[in-house]
């Protein structure tokens, strides 16, 4: 079992970035495949981002693709989410999650949730 906290949400201007951390404990981080997805208000959770256990593989959503990025350093047990160039349909709670598969896009597929981060970014 691992569980997992986020920080580094915030208010920030378009354009602007910001850098998520998702700190993880209780288990070996390595064994699990890590994803970030966020819910805007009134919407549904959607997918973000995901890189693979070691770190060689990431998957992005169209939406954030060439902007974010998904690094993950197992020493220190953390993933982050460096979002650039953000724009107003970025504000959301971004949330990171742990999977026991390979790497996935789906949300059911991850068994382990943080409690999110707030992003707003204005205009």
């Amino acid at each position: 079992q691992v569980h997992l906290v986020e920080s580094g949400g915030g208010l920030v201007q378009a354009g602007g970035a910001l850098r998520l951390s998702c700190a993880a404990s209780g288990d070996y981080f390595s064994k699990y495949a890590m994803g970030w997805f966020r819910q805007a208000s009134g919407k549904e959770r959607e997918f973000v981002a995901a890189i693979s256990r070691s770190g060689g593989s990431t998957s992005y959503a169209d939406s954030v693709k060439g902007r974010f990025t998904i690094p993950r350093d197992n020493a220190k047990n953390t993933v982050y989410l460096q979002m650039n160039s953000l724009q107003p349909e970025d504000t959301a709670v971004y949330c990171c999650a742990a999977t026991i598969t390979p790497m996935s896009l789906i949300r059911y597929e991850y068994g382990y949730w943080g409690q999110g981060t707030q992003v707003i970014v204005s205009s």
